[in-house]
């Protein structure tokens, strides 16, 4: 790959607050935020079994079922001198770590960014293994199908980094567009996609030259997505005039729109890929769009449902709300509430573990 060099690695000791029971069974990763932790709970019991500390102001999260890993990602910045001076981890010599907070011959990202973090975590043991430093706040993070990479998206510096995960480097920044908001990789792991929601656009990146390839129009302020691999077709929530646009990937053209109405967030395909949920955070439902007929069925659910996730098999989704900390447990196929999950902080980018 021809990127330019990496900044600082920085090793991590373990936290955890709880000791995770049952790796084995499936298990909902929540990020809480402000509480600056990560909330694990066993899908089957429902019950909270960990809690991941350590991840400051933790807002992104991501997973691939080809990595041992979760990478999560800061909305908080520290400048360049603040890092430099942070406490060596027990695990790290001095020579390391000077090494490591060394100024880098050229570095990556806009010059005046701060520096943000991402943690990555092995997802059995939910231990911390590593934190690497990337330029700026992260709002979402997204990991390739083969678990070699994780794309982040930085609003402040207007473009994405990109980190090696077998070496737990930050290999490359990409210019996309204003404000880029949200990540999405399809069936390969060499192009991803980036709502840019300060104009209006989707890029489409090509991850082994570290180019936008194309910008596609979509709606005003496109922020989440969620991608059919199979038709090759990306929804995105132009967020706040409260529609889903349909692209077609193949063309780059709008195929399809739904008004939901209100400002939406979270966005995520059933397992059949027929449905799409939609969380529609500004008149407090949950929506489920029928992609055959272009149908609409909607409940209530309140107050200000905000990220959602499916759970692969199970017909079921999690939500989570912007203005109470709990995340809701719903049945994909009637869109009822099923139980109801405490947490701290607010519940971001969750993340699914089977």
């Amino acid at each position: 790959m021809k990127f330019r060099s990496a900044i600082a690695v920085v090793l991590a000791t373990t936290s955890l607050t709880a000791t995770i029971a049952n790796a084995d069974a499936a298990r909902v990763f929540i990020p809480e935020g402000s509480a600056d932790a990560i909330r694990v709970i066993d899908f089957e019991s429902g019950k909270n079994v960990g809690s991941i500390a350590d991840v400051e102001a933790v807002h992104g999260l991501a997973g691939s079922p080809n990595s041992p890993y979760l990478v999560a990602g800061s909305y908080m910045e520290f400048d360049r001198d603040e890092v430099a001076d942070m406490a060596k981890p027990d695990t790290v010599s001095e020579d390391e770590h000077a090494v490591h907070h060394a100024k880098p011959k050229k570095v990556l990202g806009p010059s005046d960014a701060g520096i943000s973090m991402l943690s990555v975590i092995d997802a059995e043991s939910s231990a911390v293994v590593r934190k690497i430093e990337v330029p700026g706040a992260v709002h979402h993070v997204s990991m390739s199908p083969n678990g070699k990479y994780a794309v982040s998206t930085h609003p402040s510096g207007d473009g994405v980094s990109i980190v090696d995960l077998e070496n737990f480097e930050l290999i490359a920044w990409i210019p996309t567009g204003p404000m880029p908001n949200y990540a999405a990789f399809g069936a390969s792991s060499d192009v991803f996609y980036v709502s840019n929601a300060g104009n209006g656009t989707v890029s489409e990146v090509d991850l082994k030259r570290g180019i936008v390839r194309r910008n596609m129009v979509s709606g005003d302020t496109p922020e989440h997505l969620a991608l059919d691999a199979e038709t090759n077709k990306l929804y995105v929530a132009d967020s706040d005039v409260g529609t889903v646009i349909e692209l077609d990937l193949t063309n780059g053209q709008e195929t399809g729109r739904f008004e939901i109405g209100g400002e939406i967030h979270g966005l995520d395909l059933s397992d059949d890929r027929a449905s799409l949920f939609v969380a529609a955070k500004g008149t407090d439902r949950i929506v489920s769009i029928d992609l055959g007929s272009g149908a609409l069925t909607a409940k209530t659910l309140a107050p200000a449902p905000y990220h959602l996730t499916t759970v692969p098999g199970e017909d079921t989704v999690y939500v989570s709300s912007r203005d109470e900390p709990k995340v809701w447990v719903v049945d994909a196929q009637t869109l009822t509430e099923v139980d109801e999950i405490q947490i701290e902080g607010e519940g971001h980018q969750m993340v699914v573990r089977k």
